[in-house]
């Protein structure tokens, strides 16, 4: 989660959602995204709403975090009211998700499936540090419903895992993964970043055989953000490292796509690779298509018919709202037609699928020629669709179609 929050308007101490906002219920999926905010150390490169055990303060504990998700998930059932959708699928991310004992996960999607229901099959994800598993920590989240793993892998090179501020041995990664098998998950994947100041093409390849010889389900390949107030972007500022240029982005870019799809993985969104299509992140594509999905955690955000809302950031503050009885909401958001129209254009042009030319104006209809023409997108099957060079330059593509 960003660990900026828009201004917005003010939300409900009950978190109450208008009317409107569950009139689309039937027709979307409902997912929940849990927000873990916890780190052993805190990254160069990260820009989430997380903490570290000296940055907590005194009186929040790790010990309780899963009580007060829990009593936020009783929220939700109560503002969701008569909603008989099951949830589809869940995702733990952080932080560290895996810092915290494996039974308070547990507890925390038992509370999910205890207040609403699982579909058949739902996809229940958590992501993991390579250091903060071992085997039993995976066989109990198998055990208690788990059936996807996402690993922080970004680098199979020390000296790229050392400038992105990573501690985990890069040579435990194919262990763990192995242990994720052993324990009966089958679906894994693994997270990659590629641009980090002083990666080299050779490094960024070695990165992508080592991930591909785990034999991933799936793989997700992100350029490097250098955000603004991170560490890493004030080594940069002060000239310690170098930042990477747009042409490196680039050559990675279409370096991992070749060897991702020599592999057997196909793209199904701009960043994200898999194996089938079974082996896509569900919880992800219902972000894209504009599903709803309730947050929980201290600044996580929620989206539901249009109306989208954040809660507090810090720990102590999300605690307390909650043992008030009330929510931890900071603020929130009634998206109108056209800004839910845009969001669809900005999101749906990622996927593999394509964008339905019905949510283009005539304005971005008419750029449609020169962007085939510069080979940006491509016919197919009534959609526009991004090739691979669109897919480098997909912002101005989104520029092109919402001028």
């Amino acid at each position: 989660m960003p660990s900026a929050l828009p201004d917005g308007d003010p939300a409900p101490a009950d978190g109450a959602l208008p009317a409107s906002a569950l009139h689309e219920r039937g027709s979307v999926p409902l997912a929940f995204y849990v927000h873990v905010p916890f780190c052993t150390t805190r990254c160069g490169y990260c820009d989430f709403n997380t903490y570290t055990a000296e940055e907590l303060g005194q009186g929040v504990s790790r010990s309780t975090y899963a009580d007060s998700a829990v009593s936020e998930i009783d929220l939700a059932r109560r503002v969701l009211g008569t909603d008989e959708r099951l949830v589809d699928t869940v995702f733990f991310g952080g932080g560290t998700p895996t810092l915290l004992p494996s039974a308070d996960l547990v507890q925390m999607l038992e509370g999910v499936r205890s207040r609403f229901g699982l579909t058949p099959g739902a996809e229940v994800t958590t992501e993991a540090n390579p250091d903060s598993v071992t085997p039993q920590s995976l066989a109990e989240l198998r055990e208690g419903g788990f059936n996807r793993l996402s690993f922080g892998m970004q680098s199979a090179v020390p000296h790229v895992l050392a400038t992105l501020d990573r501690t985990h041995d890069p040579e435990r990664v194919p262990r763990v993964v192995e242990w994720a098998r052993e324990a009966g998950f089958e679906q894994v994947s693994l997270d990659l970043i590629y641009g980090t100041p002083g990666e080299s093409m050779g490094d960024w390849e070695t990165s992508l055989r080592t991930a591909l010889a785990c034999a991933p389900d799936h793989v997700s390949a992100y350029s490097l953000i250098v955000e603004e107030g991170t560490a890493l972007a004030r080594r940069v500022r002060r000239g310690e490292v170098p930042m990477t240029d747009d042409d490196d982005f680039a050559d990675k870019y279409e370096l991992a796509d070749r060897l991702l799809g020599e592999a057997g993985l196909g793209w199904y969104e701009v960043s994200n690779w898999s194996r089938d299509e079974a082996a896509r992140c569900r919880h992800n594509l219902h972000y894209w298509r504009g599903a709803d999905w309730w947050g929980i955690g201290p600044g996580a955000h929620s989206h539901v018919g249009g109306v989208r809302w954040w809660n507090v950031k810090h720990p102590t503050a999300y605690a307390q709202r909650l043992a008030a009885g009330e929510s931890p909401a900071a603020g929130r958001e009634t998206l109108d037609p056209e800004s839910r129209r845009v969001e669809r254009v900005l999101l749906e042009l990622r996927l593999r699928e394509g964008l339905d030319p019905e949510l283009v104006e005539p304005d971005g209809l008419a750029a449609l020629p020169e962007l085939r023409a510069r080979g940006l997108v491509e016919p197919g099957d009534g959609q526009i669709l991004l090739t691979q060079q669109g897919r480098l330059l997909a912002d101005a593509v989104v520029r092109a179609l919402l001028p």
